[in-house]
C-alpha cells in the first residue's frame, strides 16, 4: 500500500538534525544558522506542497469510492482541506517562531510555543472530528473511519518529517 511506503520513507533518517551540530568559528556558526533557518522554512513549504499535491491521490486510492460515494465524499474533503490548510499556516508560523528564537529560548518563550502547539493539536482534532461526522452522515461510519485513518497517517508523516528537521530545544539563560 502506498501510504505504508510513504510512512517508511518518512521514518528513514528520522534522527538527522535532532541535535545541533558543532560549527567552528562564530562566523561559520552564524552562516550555518542562517542557512539552517532558510532550509527549515523552505523544507516546510516543500512538504506542504508535496503532500497537498499527492494527498488527494493517496486519499482516492485508499478510499476506493464508487461514483456515487465519490460525488458525496470529494466536496466534503475539499471543504476539510480548505479549513485544514489554515491550521497548516499556524504550524508554519510556530515553526518559524521556534527557528527565529532557537538561540534565545527562555522558559517564557518555550511555554508560549508549547501552548501554541497544543492549541493547534486541539484544533486539528476538533476539525477531524467535525469532518468525520460529516463523512459518516453522508457515507457511513466505515467510510468515515477510513477517511480518518488516512488523514491521521498523512498528518503524522508530515509532522514527523518536520520534527526530524528541527533541533531539540535547549535551555538558554533568561
Amino acid at each position: 500500500m502506498k501510504t505504508s511506503f510513504i510512512a517508511v520513507c518518512a521514518v528513514t533518517g528520522i534522527l538527522m538534525a535532532q541535535t545541533p551540530s558543532k560549527v567552528g568559528s562564530d562566523a561559520d556558526k552564524s552562516i550555518a544558522e542562517s542557512s539552517e533557518e532558510l532550509n527549515i522554512r523552505a523544507y516546510i513549504e516543500l512538504l506542504r506542497t508535496d503532500v497537498k499535491s499527492s494527498k488527494a491521490t493517496i486519499m482516492g486510492e485508499v478510499m476506493q469510492l464508487d461514483t456515487d460515494q465519490a460525488n458525496k465524499f470529494w466536496p466534503i474533503f475539499k471543504a476539510f482541506e480548505a479549513e485544514y490548510s489554515l491550521l497548516g499556516d499556524k504550524v508554519v508560523s510556530v515553526v518559524r517562531n521556534y527557528a527565529d528564537n532557537y538561540d534565545k529560548i527562555t522558559n517564557d518563550v518555550a511555554d508560549q510555543l508549547a501552548g501554541q502547539v497544543l492549541t493547534i493539536e486541539q484544533q486539528r482534532n476538533g476539525l477531524k472530528k467535525k469532518y468525520y461526522e460529516r463523512v459518516k452522515q453522508s457515507l457511513g461510519a466505515v467510510t468515515a473511519m477510513r477517511f480518518l485513518q488516512v488523514e491521521n497517517q498523512l498528518e503524522r508523516v508530515v509532522d514527523l518529517q518536520i520534527a526530524a528537521q528541527l533541533p531539540v530545544v535547549r535551555e538558554t539563560k533568561e
